[in-house]
């Protein structure tokens, strides 16, 4: 029996009637180029956010968290769930109200027992891992008939309309659409998808933790944001390209006098960047997995140099995975400016490296890092409970 299972019969003196579980994420490349056009290509992971539910009759939900016991067994009344508390339990109240704006259905609530693996403010989307969980038990619930796509489409509403955070689609795309062992190859304007196996052969792909929090990441964002479409400005004609990506690298060079040199560096990261990726999905494809890798270093390189969002942390712990033979490649993913890190590293001797990298990384900035090594799973949806 699992820990959720467990702790819902201990609170609420019944069995759960289903069990769910909610991915978190990582994007392997395409970073920084969503807003300006580009692809990404993120995966689902192992890791998540679990739920052992039972339906209420009432429009009430009844929630616990293995992550918050202090907060015990939290009440919430869906009759006033715009109402927001400033909690964990809010993403609760604005899912629930999202989906009955979107589906004109009062939903009725549940009792659950919820808990998440996903290391907190490591950048894997826990916050998107339990929006999605909601949507998905009520959907499940409630038989509302919604498909993933869909219920990914409302999660983002929920964050954006009710909770006040600028989220994009691709976290809750990938978390509610993931495929074991596939990364997907999104386009972020028209959601259109395409996998690709993300079989590593004798390799694994390690998440790095600098354990660095992201303090620049919102100011800095907002501001290549801003760099992109004053760069985009300065290009187009007559409105055309519509977004930096589709720049051609020849168009670049020709107006680069229009640019200031910041902008064109911003410019040249969004062009190298979305080829990156385009490459990266043929080379899973093709089974490239060293090709795979390189293309991560350089994704690296010019998110440091060209867009410069890595900061010392991150840099540092790349830099010491680059030094390793048993890494093929490594880069920063997310925001930037600390944060995650990921690597496709070789299997054979795996402790023995990351022991390594880790010393070399504490020498350097003076605190560990945090290594998980996980897989890629499936997306959002009912669970077994074997875990």
């Amino acid at each position: 029996m699992s820990s959720v299972e467990q702790k819902f019969e201990e609170l609420f003196r019944g069995k759960a009637e289903a069990l769910y579980f909610s991915p978190g994420r990582v994007n392997l490349i395409g970073e920084h180029i969503d807003y300006n056009g580009g692809l990404v290509f993120p995966a689902a992971l192992t890791i998540g956010t679990y739920a052992a539910v039972s339906p209420l009759e009432e429009r009430k939900v009844e929630i616990y968290s293995v992550n918050f016991p202090e907060d015990g067994i939290q009440t919430i009344d869906l009759e006033k769930n715009k109402t927001l508390e400033g909690g964990w339990t809010d993403f609760v109240r604005a899912m629930t109200a999202v989906i009955e704006r979107e589906t004109g259905r009062r939903v009725k609530g549940f009792r659950a027992v919820v808990e998440g693996t996903i290391p907190n403010g490591a950048g894997l989307s826990s916050s998107a891992s339990f929006n999605v969980l909601i949507g998905t038990v009520l959907n499940d619930q409630r038989e509302l008939g919604l498909d993933q796509v869909t219920l990914s489409k409302l999660a983002q509403q929920a964050e954006n309309d009710y909770l006040g955070v600028n989220c994009g689609i691709m976290d809750p795309f990938a978390i509610a659409n993931g495929r074991e062992k596939q990364a997907m190859l999104l386009d972020t304007r028209t959601l259109d998808v395409s996998y690709a196996p993300l079989e590593l052969g004798d390799n694994v792909l390690v998440i790095m933790n600098t354990n660095k929090r992201r303090e620049l990441a919102d100011s800095a964002y907002n501001q290549r944001r801003e760099e992109c479409e004053s760069a985009l400005r300065h290009l187009q004609q007559e409105g055309k390209p519509a977004y930096l990506c589709e720049v051609p690298l020849e168009m670049l060079e020709e107006k680069a006098k229009l640019l200031s040199p910041v902008e064109y560096a911003r410019t040249r990261h969004a062009i190298t960047e979305q080829q990156r990726t385009k490459d990266a999905h043929a080379k899973l494809v093709n089974g490239d997995i060293a090709g795979f890798a390189k293309l991560l270093d350089a994704s690296h390189r010019s998110l440091r140099d060209d867009y410069e969002v890595t900061g010392d942390h991150l840099d540092a712990l790349v830099e010491a995975a680059w030094a390793e033979d048993t890494v093929l490649g490594a880069r920063m993913t997310g925001a930037g400016f600390g944060g995650c890190a990921i690597a496709v590293v070789k299997k054979q001797g795996l402790q023995e490296t990351l022991e390594r990298l880790g010393r070399t990384y504490q020498t350097e900035v003076g605190w560990e890092p945090a290594f998980y090594v996980t897989d890629i799973g499936g997306g959002a949806g009912k669970w077994k409970g074997e875990a």
